[in-house]
């Protein structure tokens, strides 16, 4: 007879699960979108009319992204009292 059920493969799919949509990664998804945001956003040329409105569109997103991980990284470490 085997030992514990729980220590088996669907135990461990389980875990690597867990850390996969772990607030932590997610942060980190959220960091390198930012990044990436900011790359594209200094690569734009401003100025160019027909680009105005993605850039615009790229700035807020970047933004958005940007409160986004505001509130997750006070949910992960919430600020020390005064």
């Amino acid at each position: 007879m085997r030992g514990n059920i729980n220590s088996g493969p669907l135990t461990v799919c389980a875990a690597v699960d867990e850390n996969l949509h772990s607030p932590h990664r997610r942060l980190i998804e959220l960091r390198i979108e930012h990044a990436d945001l900011d790359g594209l956003i200094d690569a734009c040329m401003p100025g160019q009319p027909d680009r105005e409105l993605a850039l615009r569109r790229l700035k807020k997103r970047r933004l958005a992204l940007r409160d986004q991980i505001a509130r997750l990284e006070n949910q992960l470490e919430p600020p020390e009292p005064a």
